[in-house]
Formats: structure tokens, sequence, C-alpha cells
């Protein structure tokens, strides 16, 4: 009912730039997916998934984890249900799969960096970065 396929992954040199990009599809999100808040989280090998970004239903308001605030930029294209990752100034510690995932915009907004509040999950794209 509901696919998320991130692309744009890839290998950067430290202080270069990444541009992700998630396209939902699916009959639950073909006319809906301005109703739904998303979010970007990130795994590197070893350690938890983690929370990178979040933009609510709207577009209105943005979150980010404070390891990437002010070099990374959230932001979406309801029209084109798809999600973005401005990703710049990158350090080797980014270096991860990086996964984009959706929610019902009923749940509390305090919660949008909690990975259990998100229903769907994208596979994933690597992004490595080289110092």
């Amino acid at each position: 009912q509901v696919q998320l396929v991130e692309s744009g992954g890839g290998l950067a040199q430290a202080g270069g730039s990444l541009r992700l990009s998630c396209a939902a599809s699916g009959r639950a999100v073909s006319f809906y997916f301005s109703t739904y808040d998303m979010g970007w989280f990130r795994q590197a090998p070893g350690k938890e998934r983690e929370f990178v970004a979040a933009i609510i239903w709207s577009g209105a308001s943005t979150y980010y984890a404070d390891s990437v605030k002010g070099r990374f930029t959230i932001s979406r294209d309801n029209a084109k249900n798809t999600v973005y990752l401005q990703m710049n100034t990158l350090k080797p510690e980014d270096t991860a799969v990086y996964y984009c995932a959706l929610r019902s915009n009923r749940v509390p907004l305090d919660l949008y960096s909690n990975y259990q509040t998100y229903g769907h999950w994208g596979q994933g794209t690597q992004v490595t970065v080289s110092s």
C-alpha cells in the first residue's frame, strides 16, 4: 500500500554535498501524501538507527538532530509525493545508510524523533563520506 524509494546516495568528500530524495507511491499515499509527516533516519555499521530530520505534513515545521542542524535541510514537494534531504558540509561521521519514513500526522509532534512512530520505511540509500 505504501512504497518509499530513496535515491541520491553515494560517495562524497568531506565538505561536499549530496541530495537525497524519497519518492512515495501506493494507494495509501497517491492522493494523501500531503497528510503524512515524513522523516529521515540513518544507521551506521554497529550503531543504532538515529533520527536525522523530520517535516510535518504541510511542510510548515521541520526538526533536526543537533548533529546535522545547520548543515542538512529537509523539504517536501507534495505535488510530487517526494521528500528531500539536502546534505551540505558533509563529514565522515555522516557515513551511514539513510532511510526515509512516513507516519500519520495524528502522532504527537514531540515524538518526531522516535522511529517507532513511523509505520513505513524505504529500503535505504548508502551515503559514504571520505576524509
